[in-house]
């Protein structure tokens, strides 16, 4: 995911290395402890525990604070530490593989309980339970995991065990070093988002449907259309992370001076900033969790 920004450390100076990673951190922080307020809005206030939909998405918020801290430490790793030791640096891309798929799995399990809740609302409370949250949030770890774990089963199986004995440079293109990696990296993206996108559109096409019929609560029923429309605009912010290399190889094109800043600058705005919106975005768009969240820091 953030190959691009930790091959550059190589060419950097010192200096150039302490202020990029001096940024990372510091927006990493600023990030997480934004997002700290909501997880612990969530665990102040009980009447969180029972709803799948909350649980859902303190798990969203939780999940892109473990991203944020990976990515962050994947970058300063690569200039503090030139070369780690090989299981270490293969659990950490594991790590960051898979905090960086199980965002839009989230957004679509989150989707799906919005439309139980409006299309089959007499079944919501018998198909959206707490344990079969918990049981999602499983499956999506076990999803989000398997390509990092793929690729260290081919490291496992075609690379001598020696290695696994001597450091390395931490990043995906240098531990991964084989032909099939970078193919395989763009088709699990396009499959992942596919399924995602797919599931967005279902279940936003069906509550629409759905608003159109009632009789009464439209006002759940419209809601909850805006509220899918939300995990759409949510998904293209977390999407921006596929096109980082891209933009960096377009934009280095025309500010040959400068590519290496607006490399930073494009890794900040299309990996971290997004971590941060998401969450924000719709814990104060929800009227209870403000409500809580306010209570709570009033107390």
């Amino acid at each position: 995911m953030n190959s691009t920004m930790l091959q550059y450390s190589a060419q950097d100076t010192f200096m150039e290395a302490f202020v990029r990673n001096f940024l990372f951190v510091l927006f990493g922080t600023i990030i997480n402890s934004i997002n700290v307020v909501f997880v612990f809005t969530f665990f102040r206030s009980s009447v969180f525990y029972n709803d799948p939909r909350y649980i859902l998405y303190i798990h969203l918020v939780i999940n892109d604070m473990l991203m944020v801290f990976f990515s962050v430490s994947l970058s300063v790793i690569a200039n503090a530490w030139p070369t780690i030791p090989l299981p270490f640096c293969v659990l950490l891309l594991i790590m960051s593989s898979a905090t960086h798929k199980n965002t839009p799995l989230t957004l679509a399990g989150m989707a799906i309980e919005r439309y139980i809740a409006i299309c089959k609302p007499l079944h919501h409370h018998q198909i959206c339970t707490v344990r079969r949250t918990y049981i999602l949030i499983s499956l999506i770890w076990g999803v989000g995991v398997i390509p990092g774990l793929s690729d260290f089963i081919i490291i496992v199986l075609f690379r001598p065990p020696s290695i696994f004995t001597t450091g390395t440079r931490c990043t995906p293109t240098n531990v991964y070093n084989m032909r099939y990696h970078e193919e395989l990296i763009k088709v699990m993206n396009g499959l992942y988002s596919s399924v995602v996108w797919l599931i967005l559109v279902f279940t936003y096409c069906q509550v629409l449907i759905a608003a159109r019929r009632a009789s009464a609560d439209k006002s759940s029923a419209k809601k909850a259309q805006s509220t899918i429309l939300l995990h759409g605009a949510q998904l293209l912010l977390c999407m921006l992370s596929y096109i980082t290399a891209v933009m960096d190889k377009i934009l280095s094109q025309f500010v040959i001076d400068y590519w290496k800043n607006v490399a930073i600058l494009n890794f900040l705005l299309t990996n971290l900033l997004p971590r941060l919106l998401t969450p924000l975005i719709y814990g104060v768009r929800d009227n209870l969790f403000l409500q809580s969240h306010e209570e709570a820091f009033c107390m």
